[in-house]
């Protein structure tokens, strides 16, 4: 799974949600009364001794601490962003088991953030890519790997098998998947978010304090926040929120400390500013007792139809060889109509189509550029999503000849102009 939609900022989440100054760290002595979530049984080898003999001297936290990691076993949903550098640093705090929940496959544009993998890898499976990396680091793990999609049909199987989930998902429907099955089951979780330079971790565990759905009782709008492969991330900040994210696991494992439970830590890594929401119960929340369609929960197109649209709400296309076609009869006048091209400037700066025009897709749903309705009107934009929620909101608007290209720039550039960069 790789890095894509990150919520919108928390501050507009829900009313349950309120702004407060961020708390002191807290001492490793005053744990906020949630129980370990593993005994502290066993003894520990020499070789273990060693290798953790930095945690085994921190007052407060010793033996008994590394031994509830050690025996504890860890559900990892995503080897990407926020899997990565959870995974590692997981691994190199002595969780006993490890599984990893990923169906896909290591690719150049993932190696800027997800450092668990490297060149060599590119190509792989990422769970395979990361159980390496792992071993490399702490063979002392026994890492399971669950190379498939999450779901509902596996969801609550998997999670059974953990006593703790880390949830490094990057879209709403995955998100709303991992709450409702760990609720069903009763697990704690950690979630986190990234997106361009903000990033959101917090603890979610029912009965014990709030839920995924008291931040957030409803999914935004499909559309209206942009995945990471059309909004970009920085970096580093993977590393940022994932060991956060990492510290709460292991605070939740050893009971020691305060955890994140009924906060969400938000983080902008442009002032290097981190604040606090507090978040509340729903009292008059209906209690998940099953798991639903979470595309369909969160407005999403079936399978197979994220840019066509659905039978309620087609999206009429035009391929990429149709496109070449027209702008060549529209170079010599026997042809007429608009290319716009719906990516951001940082996108056209890298790439763009000859003919397109710029017109970002916020500035077209916001009404602050208008597009001429007497025109017939070809939209792209880097895979075809944006410029299929353009096409929808053009027609909404009474538009009567809009169409998307079907696959964005990136198939334009796979079977037009192969010579021209992707990204």
């Amino acid at each position: 799974m790789t890095a894509f939609p990150s919520p919108p900022a928390p501050a507009t989440a829900g009313a349950s949600a309120t702004e407060s100054p961020a708390a002191p760290p807290s001492s490793l002595s005053g744990p906020d009364g949630l129980p370990p979530l593993v005994d502290a049984s066993g003894t520990l080898t020499q070789d273990e001794t060693l290798r953790y003999s930095r945690h085994l001297i921190i007052p407060g936290f010793g033996v008994d601490a590394q031994l509830r990691l050690r025996n504890a076993r860890v559900l990892v949903i995503g080897a990407g962003g926020l899997g990565s550098p959870a995974l590692l640093y997981l691994a190199a705090a002595g969780v006993g088991t490890l599984g990893i929940v990923d169906d896909d496959d290591v690719e150049l544009s993932n190696l800027q953030r997800q450092v668990i993998h490297g060149m060599p890898d590119l190509g792989r499976s990422k769970a395979e890519s990361a159980r390496d990396s792992i071993l490399e680091l702490n063979p002392l793990v026994e890492v399971i790997l669950h190379q498939e999609r999450l779901d509902r049909s596996n969801a609550l199987a998997l999670f059974g098998r953990y006593d703790l989930i880390v949830d490094g998902t990057d879209n709403f429907a995955t998100r709303y998947l991992v709450n409702d099955a760990a609720a069903i089951l009763g697990k704690p979780y950690v979630w986190g978010s990234i997106l361009r330079f903000d990033g959101q971790v917090s603890v979610f565990w029912q009965d014990h304090g709030p839920t995924y759905r008291d931040l957030y009782p409803e999914a935004p709008p499909p559309g209206s926040v942009p995945s990471c492969a059309e909004g970009g991330v920085l970096g580093v900040l993977c590393a940022q929120i994932g060991s956060v994210m990492v510290n709460e696991a292991i605070k939740l494992i050893t009971g020691v400390g305060t955890t994140l439970l009924g906060r969400v830590l938000v983080f902008n890594a442009l002032d290097m500013s981190w604040r606090e929401l507090r978040v509340r119960p729903d009292p008059t929340a209906t209690r998940v007792t099953e798991l639903i369609d979470y595309e369909q929960f969160c407005g999403m197109p079936a399978a197979g139809a994220a840019d066509a649209g659905t039978a309620e709400d087609p999206v009429p296309t035009v391929s990429v060889d149709e496109l070449a076609g027209l702008l060549a009869a529209r170079a010599v006048g026997e042809a007429d109509f608009d290319l716009l091209d719906v990516r951001n400037p940082e996108e056209y700066a890298i790439v763009s189509i000859d003919g397109a025009v710029l017109v970002p897709k916020n500035s077209i749903l916001d009404g602050d550029a208008a597009v001429d309705s007497t025109r017939t009107v070809l939209v792209h934009c880097k895979s075809g999503v944006r410029s299929a929620d353009v096409v929808r909101f053009l027609r909404a608007q009474g538009h009567p000849d809009v169409r998307s290209v079907d696959g964005g720039i990136l198939e334009w550039v796979r079977r037009i102009e192969p010579e021209k960069l992707t990204y």
